[in-house]
């Protein structure tokens, strides 16, 4: 079921908390593709269910650069977490890099430990800086990167407490600047992964913070992927200005919707994606809730419910998202084209 609706330097300084910078660090020369693409994709909430294989096995038919787990991996007992991760490359291969980033259900030993998880599915993935599974960046490809992904865990209780992105933190501050490293090195495109929505038509409320949110968009990050709500939706390409200086949920306006459509231009908005159909139990959505307006695309347990993968095909010119079911008929297709 579809629904229409409606930069810079200085970037070393914060990057140094984790200990190193990524490849497209200030200072050099913007990177080259010479007309090179990649291919992501990316799903959370995963499990060890019928839908789950069929959904990671699709993962290894795609064949793409890496695949994304957007948290809340196994929904297992504590101990068990390489049992998953032998389900997961059972079905995914080896070729395939699986890179991790916590959910709420492992970050603090629920259904395991995310350090165990990430000790068996190690990343993969050559100049990846920061804490992985956690708050890192990565390039791809790392040679002439055409996009970089800076996957962080607003809202997510690690055993150190309840990691805040509020304005001016050190987190906040570490991916604004790594956003506008990448900006500063002249990769394309920039992708943003975090475990919990902030905008749902689903169960949960703002868990990451408009602050951080805002500042996604203020600062041109073309895609947000996320998991948490059991159920996939799509937002119109959402900005910020005048009529609209905040997409928070308390400010829901028409005026923060950018385009509605499926062929957008890079530079008018963001676009949020949650992809929480990796094969657990889905959700409902609930369509009346108020932030439907921002959505133009959503499937859940309601409407026409599907487990599945977001690939997305990376280029110079274009972000190019698909949906792909692997239980279920559901379709989203959406372009984002580079400006001019």
């Amino acid at each position: 079921m579809r629904r229409g609706a409606a930069i810079a330097a200085g970037a070393a300084a914060v990057l140094a908390l984790t200990g190193c910078l990524g490849p497209g660090s200030p200072g050099g020369e913007p990177a080259g593709t010479d007309g090179r693409s990649i291919t992501f994709t990316a799903s959370g909430d995963i499990g060890m269910t019928d839908e789950s294989a069929a959904t990671l096995a699709d993962v290894g038919r795609l064949d793409p650069d890496a695949h994304f787990a957007l948290g809340d991996l196994s929904y297992g007992e504590p101990g068990a977490e390489g049992e998953w991760c032998d389900f997961v490359t059972g079905h995914v291969g080896d070729a395939v890099p699986v890179e991790l980033l916590a959910g709420n259900h492992e970050s603090d030993g629920l259904n395991g430990d995310i350090a165990a998880f990430a000790e068996c599915l190690p990343n993969r993935l050559d100049g990846l800086f920061g804490d992985y599974a956690r708050q890192y960046a990565v390039d791809l490809p790392a040679d002439a990167p055409l996009v970089r992904l800076v996957m962080i865990s607003p809202g997510i209780t690690f055993p150190d407490g309840t990691w805040t992105y509020d304005r001016g933190s050190e987190r906040y501050d570490w991916t604004l600047q790594a956003i506008e490293d990448a900006r500063s090195a002249g990769i394309p495109w920039v992708v943003v992964g975090m475990h919990k929505p902030c905008l749902s038509v689903g169960n949960y409320d703002c868990d990451p913070g408009p602050e951080l949110v805002d500042m996604l968009v203020e600062s041109g990050v073309d895609l947000v992927i996320g998991g948490h709500e059991h159920l996939y939706q799509r937002t119109a390409q959402l900005a910020v200005g005048e009529e609209c200086p905040s997409v928070a949920p308390e400010d829901i306006t028409a005026a923060c919707v950018a385009d509605g459509g499926d062929d957008l231009v890079q530079g008018d908005g963001t676009v949020f994606v949650t992809v929480g159909t990796g094969g657990t139990t889905l959700r409902d959505i609930r369509s009346d809730d108020t932030d439907a307006p921002y959505f133009a695309a959503w499937s859940g347990a309601n409407a026409d419910p599907s487990w599945g993968n977001l690939e997305v095909r990376v280029s110079e010119e274009a972000l190019d998202l698909d949906f792909r079911a692997a239980v279920g008929s559901f379709t989203d297709h959406v372009e984002i084209r580079a400006a001019g």
